[in-house]
């Protein structure tokens, strides 16, 4: 083998090595998207009676898509 025909051989093996390295790093890319995007959101506010004060309900509301509570007072005689 001539250096000219390893010189060819070495051009021709990286050529092929990124034209299959592309596509195979947007196939990756494009699995990790969907598999991030396929978590089901949640799409509720979540409301739960945690105490009972004064014969009221002690309710904890955490917001749509937030990692805050809110706490809050209901009482059915105030209807």
């Amino acid at each position: 083998m001539t250096e000219d025909d390893k010189y060819a051989l070495k051009e021709f093996l990286q050529a092929a090595s990124v034209l299959v390295g592309i596509p195979v790093t947007i196939l990756i890319i494009l699995v990790v998207i969907i598999n991030l995007t396929s978590s089901k959101p949640i799409d509720e506010s979540s409301f739960e009676v945690v105490d009972t004060y004064k014969e009221c309900d002690v309710v904890r509301y955490t917001p749509h898509q937030e990692a805050t509570y809110k706490y809050f007072l209901y009482c059915e005689k105030n209807k």
